[in-house]
């Protein structure tokens, strides 16, 4: 098996950066966009921009890396993080038992961008994309996206669905229902017995041989979020709400806090590579609320 080169590596990170900039000018539109009882509701606030911070890892020699926060909270969104990071370095020993190719040699690379939207209107639903590139003796892409909304609308949950599905098949007629099952499977609450959302697609170990293929594939699931999300943002955010609607949402909002900080594998490789804690919990509700 050949490994990507550097050069592949950082085409990699410059796509998740590249993808990052698309989507933060697609937020900051909505911000823009927003109009009737809703912006009345909210004009003692700005429309939101993203405020940028960068971070580079502590590390031993011959590790390092960094990323960069990108958060806007604003009268759309109440919170949402688009984040990036390219780091390397080694896996502690238990740690790399858990990740193919690493038992042997825990040398790593990684890069990524992961994205989490907590939206003030609970009738807009939340989201989590993130897509990556994992390199040890092995390499593969890994990713996906699923959506949680607080008053599940068939209609979105098809559109978001159809334009996964779209991506994949560019690629691969297997990809979608296969990506589909593991993110139904992935993202169950198994302590709660529930779903935390409506699904979409979670996909990892992506390794066709291939490696131009695999990133195209990656970049088209980039590029179906981009496109389909702010189009379920705009059918919902000028729609009022209730104070009943608020509770129901930020009653959702504790499962989703309980998956990430009990499940999520991402918040483990996170913490587990000497992340940037303030980056990787980017994920949390800004409030959120249990019985």
């Amino acid at each position: 098996m050949t490994l990507p080169s550097q050069a592949q590596k950082d085409r990699a990170s410059a796509w998740f950066a590249e993808l990052r900039d698309k989507i933060c000018a697609a937020f900051e539109a909505l911000e823009d966009e927003l109009s009737g009882k809703n912006a009345e509701r909210f004009a003692h606030v700005a429309p939101g921009r993203f405020e940028r911070k960068a971070w580079k890892r502590e590390a031993q020699e011959g590790e390092g890396g960094g990323g960069v926060m990108s958060v806007l909270r604003g009268r759309v969104f109440e919170k949402v993080g688009v984040n990036v990071s390219t780091v390397w370095g080694e896996f502690a020993p238990d740690f790399a038992k858990q990740i193919p190719g690493a038992e042997d040699d825990p040398r790593f690379w990684a890069g990524g961008i992961s994205l989490v939207a907590h939206l003030r209107s609970p009738l807009v639903p939340a989201v989590h994309m993130n897509t990556r590139h994992v390199v040890t003796s092995k390499a593969w892409f890994g990713g996906g996206s699923d959506l949680n909304p607080m008053f599940p609308v068939a209609a979105d949950t098809e559109a978001f669905h159809a334009a996964f599905r779209a991506a994949c098949d560019k690629h691969d007629p297997d990809y979608y229902p296969r990506f589909k099952a593991w993110c139904d499977e992935y993202f169950f609450i198994k302590h709660r017995g529930e779903a935390r959302g409506v699904g979409g697609i979670f996909y990892d170990y992506v390794d066709s041989g291939d490696w131009e293929a695999d990133l195209a594939f990656t970049r088209d699931v980039g590029l179906a979020f981009l496109k389909i999300y702010p189009e379920l943002v705009r059918r919902q955010m000028a729609e009022p709400w209730t104070e009943e609607q608020r509770r129901h949402q930020l009653m959702r909002r504790g499962r989703y806090a309980e998956f990430n900080l009990l499940y999520d594998r991402g918040t483990k490789f996170g913490l587990m590579t000497g992340g940037n804690v303030e980056a990787i919990l980017m994920s949390m509700p800004p409030e959120a609320a249990w019985p």
